[in-house]
């Protein structure tokens, strides 16, 4: 995109829609409405439409042609090709020959590819005035007397910049859709012309198609007499304008025939299994489509999954005073929660999962596994039910397996499948792509894989699949149990014994979660072992609550004056609890009680209360025994009288931010003395005033600040807080429920 041959102005002054349809009626009403321009211009053949548009109010001014107003139109103003999808090349002609370069093109037809390509051989390159667009809203109505003012609020409109758009041109289609409520978003044009197929244009041809089919059966009128809600609600798209879906059809013909040809093949297997009594086979489809529907749908509505233009940000207003009181139970262990999937999915046989975390990174991995054919159930309320497929039963994605802001999805997933037959990419969003993933392509090559980086070992991974593994003795250079576990799981693919021998102690839930499923792992101080070729048996797993998230209820225990909070069930993982052994050191009151092992996981009620903290020069040995927890711990050693010291900590820096920062920042921001070292912090502890801070878009930085509101002077604005549903989907409401007051506003 040239961003630099035109000046980024944005503004609006005159629109003219070319074709008073559905959507260009609603364009037009909704823009003279909103008073965006100085004067909508509407252009049809038909005398009556133009006649009735300006009685309607839906125009101000009518035109049979573009002749009559193009030398009126310049710098600002908006041509809208409103048309059937086959009939833009005509119009793209007239605007070739009578538009000026700064007059602003874009159109709303459903194909994107035919557009684009008419353009090129009309202007003999692409012209940097036109932004093809494609609104996805519609209704079975259509003409000028269909028009609707709010037919786009809320709608996502899709824009298709080419190589020549301009920003100036770019950024003037965004502010004409987003005037009128609509919810931009930009994708590649073929990426565009593919995905409609699917998920637009392949409904409405099956509807037409089955629709046609059952009106020419002999007993028509009793199918549609006693026809059910659903079937009426998923023909009713059968009712559009048919002139338009042949446009569409033969437009992206290559595109829909694709996904037809798919589809088609669905529906025999489908018929065959029928037709067998293969109750399995129909039980695996409508239990994977159920679920995925309900997993897509819970993803469009927290987290759009292409990255739009102009997305809402969720920020957090902390208000200042309260104290952390009650008892509660956080969401389940968000590593447990990946590792049950992942080994219940090569597991023989049925295993059930109870308190599994509900957030964006569980539910990615959960969805990466029944992309490769697993058939699993749920989540509900936590529970999740996992068809294992055993070691070697996972099938080929047909796409990339998109993993979110997941680095343990990918990192555990890189090891566990480079021992299939099969090529599988591995892809997340644009923090996680810039995370290092050389830590665990290189271990997994020397073991025999083959694995492709994107330049400086970061994500995309391409891993090649039909490599025989060998098992390799390594020594991990940094203490990681990502890294670990990655080499363990494709040590299950390797032939001979494969071993990590760590730097210092990590999380362990690999090995116990092995041993939970019947797998042999022996574990002799900080080497753990395993030999290739066995099985997994389904089991049953309870994850407990998740001691990270636990700990920012602690800290904010911990901190104020007045609070006393109980967690219930939490991990304690002996592996996990540099939080509680910090914090000890610190001062804080904390007792653990109910103490008992659930699955082979130590676990226990723990109380805090406030006390006062004091500075301490934390010992390097509890740094991965609390590596994700240090963000919060920062607001303690804030909190706390004298100074607190982190060495050892450079793992800090490539998390989903420069955790050590992105925290120091935002703790001067506040008004504390915190200084960033190569390796860690200084932080000397005392008043925590108001003020603006960022999240860097990591989950954890935005419930740090969060919990520091307790003893904040004044307000604290915390930006960019979305990624919080990764891991903690209800932490503003649990935190509520807790005495904190954390408001939730939206912004562009």
């Amino acid at each position: 995109m040239d961003k630099n041959s035109h000046t980024a102005d944005n503004s609006i002054n005159r629109l003219v829609v070319i074709g008073l349809g559905l959507i260009g009626s609603s364009l037009a009403v909704a823009t003279r409405n909103a008073g965006l321009v100085s004067e909508v211009v509407g252009i049809s053949r038909r005398t009556s439409t133009l006649d009735l548009a300006l009685e309607m109010g839906v125009i101000d001014r009518a035109e049979q042609s573009l002749e009559a107003i193009a030398p009126q139109l310049g710098a600002g103003d908006v041509v809208v090709i409103g048309v059937p999808t086959l009939t833009v090349p005509s119009i793209l002609k007239d605007c070739h020959r009578l538009l000026s370069p700064e007059v602003t093109i874009t159109d709303v037809a459903s194909v994107k590819g035919s557009v684009v390509d008419a353009a090129q051989t009309i202007y003999g390159t692409l012209p940097a005035q036109l932004v093809p667009g494609h609104p996805i809203a519609g209704s079975e109505k259509s003409g000028v007397t269909a028009a609707k003012a709010d037919l786009f609020k809320d709608h996502r409109v899709i824009l298709t910049p080419h190589a020549n758009s301009t920003e100036d041109h770019i950024q003037r289609v965004e502010k004409l859709w987003q005037s009128v409520g609509a919810m931009v978003s930009s994708m590649d044009i073929k990426d565009h012309d593919e995905v409609l197929a699917a998920t637009s244009h392949l409904p409405h041809f099956l509807a037409y198609s089955l629709v046609d089919t059952l009106a020419g059966m002999r007993d028509n009128r009793e199918i549609f007499r006693y026809a059910a809600g659903g079937f009426r609600d998923f023909t009713r798209i059968a009712a559009s304008d048919p002139i338009m879906w042949r446009d569409i059809a033969l437009a992206n013909r290559e595109a829909i025939l694709s996904v037809l040809d798919k589809i088609m093949g669905d529906f025999t297997a489908m018929r065959s299994a029928i037709d067998s009594g293969d109750q399995n086979y129909l039980m695996d489809v409508f239990t994977r489509a159920r679920d995925a529907r309900n997993h897509f749908g819970q993803l469009i509505e927290s987290k759009a999954l292409e990255q739009p233009m102009s997305e809402k940000i969720i920020n957090y207003t902390v208000s200042p005073g309260g104290e952390a009181r009650g008892e509660i139970r956080v969401p389940g262990d968000k590593s447990m929660s990946h590792r049950s999937i992942m080994l219940g999915s090569i597991a023989e046989g049925m295993t059930e999962v109870t308190g599994f975390l509900e957030g964006e990174d569980s539910l990615a991995t959960l969805q990466a596994f029944r992309d490769m054919g697993v058939v699993i159930e749920g989540p509900n309320d936590g529970r999740v039910v996992i068809h294992g497929v055993g070691l070697h039963g996972l099938k080929a994605p047909e796409k990339p397996l998109y993993l979110g802001n997941s680095g343990t999805s990918m990192r555990l997933l890189a090891g566990l499948l480079a021992g299939q037959s099969f090529d599988v990419e591995l892809t997340g969003d644009e923090s996680l792509s810039g995370r290092p993933m050389a830590r665990v392509a290189n271990p997994l090559a020397e073991m025999g894989a083959v694995i492709e980086t994107a330049p400086g070992g970061r994500p995309p991974m391409l891993i090649k699949g039909g490599n025989k593994l060998k098992a390799i003795d390594y020594v991990l250079p940094m203490a990681s149990a990502q890294v670990k576990s990655c080499v363990l799981l494709a040590g299950l693919y390797a032939e001979g014994v494969t071993s990590t021998v760590e730097p210092a102690p990590t999380r362990d839930h690999s090995e116990r979660m092995l041993r939970g499923f019947g797998y042999d792992v022996t574990s002799e101080g900080s080497k753990a072992s395993l030999s290739g070729g066995g099985s997994l048996s389904a089991t049953r797993i309870d994850v407990p609550a998740d001691i990270s998230s636990s700990a920012f209820f602690m800290v904010a225990a911990a901190i104020t004056p007045g609070s006393d909070i109980t967690l219930r069930h939490v991990g304690v993982n002996p592996t996990r609890v540099g939080v509680i052994n910090i914090l000890r050191q610190m001062g804080t009151s904390i007792e653990l009680s109910n103490q008992r092992e659930v699955g082979g996981e130590p676990v226990a009620d723990i109380r805090v209360r406030h006390a006062e903290l004091n500075g301490i020069v934390i010992p390097e040995d509890q740094v991965p025994l609390a590596i994700d927890e240090f963000p919060v711990l920062f607001i303690a050693a804030a909190c706390a009288k004298g100074e607190t010291v982190l060495t050892g900590a450079e793992e800090l820096r490539v998390k989903e931010s420069d955790r050590i920062q992105s925290m120091a920042d935002g703790l001067v921001t506040l008004g504390v003395d915190a200084q960033s070292t190569p390796d860690g912090i200084r932080i000397q502890g005392g008043k925590i005033g108001g003020g603006e801070v960022h999240s860097h878009d990591d989950h954890r930085i935005a419930m740090a600040f969060a919990i520091a509101g307790l003893r904040a002077e004044s307000e604290i604005l915390i930006h960019d807080c979305n990624n919080v549903a990764t891991s903690f989907p209800d932490f503003v409401g649990l935190a509520a429920a807790v005495g904190l007051t954390i408001n939730m506003d939206t912004a562009e």
